[in-house]
């Protein structure tokens, strides 16, 4: 008999975010951490993307939207002079975006993890190697050995005795230039609500400069160095007064680092699943690490549900390698094309970059792609349809057309908003020219994992919704538990509606 349903390795914001979405499905869950106890201090990850705050609201962490500083523009200068800027495009209550530290964040996460009697949080817990057969997972701690039916590893980069025991390799770069960064309290009028990036000012010559506004009139300052710069109280201190003038401060933190881009050979091995920054690294610019792991933990918990369950078929477990792996794959080609913008490692780079900024070259300057959600169109659990093809990435911060892989666009309704009814299982969305009691009683038969069936009219009572999504009076729209769309079937009947659910349920030979 196995101890445990899952056994979350990792205590930090996707570990914490995984066991909150577990729970939520009624799956008990175990998580273990090798520090003594939750770490203080520091901003880190400060980026929250839309759909991120949607998943922790599910979660039972709302208050993170509620408390972020929410940003509306991006605006990036070269020296003195302003290239651009742009502005989120807003979809729905929740805000595109929010600043908010990494350390409120996982304070937030952990009081609703308090709240969850299904997850049980042991401190000083280091593992070290997984083992595991036919029935489940053998963790180890030193000479302890706890079971699980199921592993998901949050435990960050520095796992590499976990991967280690599990086969799997971690290849990758680390690049050269190290950066500092700061949370600053200050009064900036005018800095609030925007994020500022400069190439090559005169206080930080040849290098990058990032800033951006947190709440409590806290600002994080990213400052490019050089790799053997070792700044002192000094140091900063004057970095600080040549961009914000002698306007006072308080310094709260400050620490140094390099940027790393890897990616781990598989996320699933068996029974384990890797998640967050213990599968993959990428540079910060874009904010595309914890908004990449929460997506992992969602991804991995509804499927280990449902596995626990029954309702999986067999290869729903394989395809969490599937798609987050592509997602992970297409963060670092993001990224490193941001980086060979940022750092360039030849002189043609260089003179290229020196070109595209002096001549106002803007389509060309890459200060960073912001977080977006990875589009699940070639997922073997997607069903294609050749009359909604993905039209591909939109420029940045708009939102993208809804085709079969795509999110489901978060959309206002009486008293809530869209996405709220999309947690508890599939969702098979009808036009007005489909029959729902028809669907209700064919699918009930066929299908055995949680399902509902709702009429797009009587979503939001006015017969607006339709419009909005731009669907169809005779299409069905399936929708995952993770809120992307699995399918959108013209002409739709039960059968073929019944045939994309299960393809969605990992209804086909094992990959």
């Amino acid at each position: 008999m196995n101890e445990h349903q899952v056994i979350v390795v990792g205590a930090g914001p996707v570990g914490q975010s995984a066991a909150l979405l577990l729970a939520r499905w009624g799956v008990p869950v175990l998580v273990l951490d090798q520090r003594p106890g939750r770490g203080r201090g520091g901003s880190k990850s400060i980026c929250q993307q839309r759909d991120v705050l949607d998943i922790w609201a599910a979660a039972g962490a709302g208050r993170v939207a509620e408390e972020g500083l929410a940003w509306t523009t991006a605006r990036t200068y070269y020296r003195e002079r302003e290239l651009f800027s742009w502005t989120f495009q807003r979809e729905g209550p929740l805000p595109p975006c929010v600043n908010i530290s990494q350390t409120r964040t996982e304070q937030l996460l952990d009081e609703a993890i308090a709240a969850q009697p299904l997850i049980e949080v042991r401190w000083d817990h280091e593992v070290t190697g997984l083992s595991q057969d036919d029935s489940g997972v053998t963790v180890h701690c030193g000479r302890r050995r706890m079971r699980a039916s199921y592993a998901l590893v949050c435990a960050g980069a520095r796992a590499q005795a976990i991967r280690d025991s599990l086969g799997v390799t971690f290849s990758g770069e680390t690049f050269e230039d190290q950066f500092l960064i700061c949370d600053i309290k200050a009064d900036l009028p005018g800095w609030e609500s925007e994020r500022r990036f400069w190439f090559d000012p005169v206080w930080n010559p040849g290098r990058q400069v990032l800033i951006h506004p947190c709440p409590g009139g806290t600002y994080r300052i990213d400052w490019q160095i050089a790799p053997d710069f070792i700044p002192t109280e000094a140091d900063i201190s004057r970095k600080i007064r040549q961009i914000i003038g002698d306007r006072p401060f308080e310094l709260l933190w400050h620490s140094t680092y390099r940027f790393h881009s890897r990616l781990a050979s598989r996320m699933r091995v068996g029974r384990v699943l890797l998640a967050g920054d213990c599968a993959h690294l990428v540079a910060p610019f874009g904010a595309r690490g914890l908004n990449s792991g929460v997506p992992d933990a969602e991804n991995a918990a509804w499927k280990l549900a449902f596995a626990l369950n029954g309702w999986a078929g067999p290869g729903l477990l394989e395809s969490y390698h599937a798609e987050r792996h592509a997602a992970a794959l297409e963060n670092l080609e993001v990224t490193a094309a941001t980086m060979r913008f940022l750092v360039p490692g030849s002189v043609e780079e260089r003179m290229r970059r020196r070109a595209a900024l002096e001549g106002g070259r803007i389509e060309e300057v890459d200060s960073g792609r912001f977080a977006e959600p990875f589009w699940y169109v070639d997922s073997p659990l997607t069903t294609p349809e050749p009359a909604r093809p993905f039209l591909g990435r939109p420029p940045k911060g708009a939102l993208c057309t809804p085709a079969p892989g795509v999110i489901l666009p978060d959309l206002p309704l009486p008293g809530g908003r869209l996405r709220q009814h999309t947690r508890d299982g599939f969702l098979v969305l009808l036009g007005d020219m489909c029959d729902s009691s028809l669907f209700v009683q064919v699918l009930g038969k066929v299908i055995t994992a949680p399902l509902a069936v709702r009429g797009l009219a009587e979503m939001d009572g006015t017969g607006s919704l339709a419009e909005r999504l731009g669907a169809g009076p005779d299409e069905a729209w399936l929708i995952r538990p993770d809120s992307h769309i699995a399918a959108i079937i013209p002409h739709a009947g039960p059968e073929s509606v019944a045939a994309a659910v299960s393809r969605a349920l990992g209804g086909f030979p094992d990959i």
